[in-house]
């Protein structure tokens, strides 16, 4: 699995978030099918020359994003497509359209504020 993964120490960017970025775009596009096992942290770790706290932080991302399922003892696997993380983004738009009409904000206002936010995000 390694041979896709590429961590570059002059990014500027955390190890941990440029393999949860990595395994995240994967396992969107289908390249890690649901229900791959992915390796575990210390193996994982040992083969990118990482700290396993590094991979644990990745995988923890990826969990809470719902891209990654853990199953106890059975190890850690793809989760089904969509789901939970488009559901918790689903969720905070809603949240953030609801907070800026109680501010008072207009439509066009708010919209122009999530754009400048996912620009950010995305290194736009």
């Amino acid at each position: 699995m390694t041979d896709k993964i590429v961590l570059d120490p002059d990014s500027g960017i955390a190890p941990y978030e440029q393999l949860r970025a990595q395994l995240s775009e994967r396992a969107r596009s289908g390249a890690l099918p649901v229900g791959h096992r992915l390796p575990t942290v210390r193996g994982f770790a040992e083969e990118l020359g990482l700290a396993a706290n590094t991979v644990a932080k990745a995988y923890r991302a990826l969990e809470a994003d719902g891209v990654i399922e853990t199953r106890g003892r059975n190890g850690t696997f793809v989760a089904a497509a969509g789901g939970a993380a488009e559901q918790r983004a689903a969720t905070a738009a809603r949240l953030y359209a609801e907070t800026a009409g109680r501010l008072g904000l207009t439509r066009q206002q708010a919209l122009a504020l999530a754009e400048d936010a996912v620009r950010a995000a995305y290194g736009d």
